[in-house]
């Protein structure tokens, strides 16, 4: 072999290492104990509390996780702060959807929220603390974490409720910076990175270019995720990476109790999956 072409190959073979060493670097999860693993491996997570496809249960109300904590399934809910600092159960940034008011939530105190129905239900949004007391430890709790203007309040006052609960929990966020501040706050709480195919992103939510590194997982080096929580269906060959690496999967929201098979725990809704 000639020596120039022998250069060349030796070119490509560091060029294809430094590619496959970045993506070992902004990929990699962080190493998890079998202790902590062990509370969430093969649960089922009622996506919001055990609601009602009509609605008749409300997502995200006390009515919803008595009953899913009742039942003793695993239970994943969101958190974000009221306009007066208050950790509020709620998923959307804003009211419409659920509640029919015009509005987001972090626009309103927390006297103004608690006035407001549910899906047209009596139910209405509950205080994090409120949801804690109802589930008592009855079943692992997930955590979903929602990004907004004061992440780093949101997350200490979080923490805060949670240091001071029995039962077993572990937290999640879209955020990359939420699972960081994690990371480095309370590492000992096992902590997962959101995320779905960069297709699935809503443009209002993310570019193009910011969907495929979030679709991806390529911000993980800055949480060092301990689990993925990506929406079921295919994973993109650096999540295929980052769970070949050691990370947990969790798949949301399942529809079909088939999903466990291709994931460690799954977030369900409107079936009824077995008690593990």
């Amino acid at each position: 072999m000639k020596k120039h072409t022998m250069e060349i190959y030796v070119k490509l073979a560091a060029a294809t290492l430094a590619v496959a060493g970045t993506g070992v670097y902004l990929v990699g999860p962080g190493k998890a104990t079998e202790e902590q693993k062990a509370p969430f491996q093969k649960k089922n997570f009622a996506h919001r509390g055990l609601h009602t496809e009509d609605k008749s249960v409300p997502e995200n109300s006390m009515e919803a996780f008595r009953l899913a904590a009742e039942q003793r399934y695993g239970i994943e809910l969101d958190v974000q702060l009221s306009k007066d600092g208050e950790v509020v159960v709620f998923h959307d940034a804003t009211l419409n959807r659920v509640c029919g008011v015009d509005s987001r939530v972090d626009a309103k105190n927390y006297a103004e929220l608690k006035t407001l129905g549910l899906a047209g239900s009596d139910q209405t949004i509950p205080l994090f603390s409120e949801v804690l007391k109802c589930i008592d430890g009855r079943g692992p709790l997930l955590v979903e974490l929602k990004t907004g203007p004061k992440n780093r309040e949101l997350c200490r006052k979080t923490m805060d409720l949670l240091s001071k609960y029995e039962g077993q929990y572990c937290i999640e966020s879209f955020d990359p910076r939420i699972v960081m501040w994690f990371r480095f706050h309370a590492p000992k709480v096992f902590r997962g990175q959101l995320a779905c195919r960069p297709r699935d992103y809503e443009p209002e939510d993310a570019s193009r270019p910011v969907a495929f590194i979030l679709g991806n997982c390529l911000m993980d080096f800055l949480g060092r995720p301990q689990f993925i929580s990506y929406k079921v269906g295919k994973k993109t060959l650096a999540v295929k990476l980052a769970v070949a690496m050691g990370a947990m999967t969790f798949g949301w929201t399942s529809h079909d109790k088939k999903d466990m098979k291709k994931n460690d725990a799954v977030i369900f809704e409107f079936y009824t999956p077995e008690k593990i």
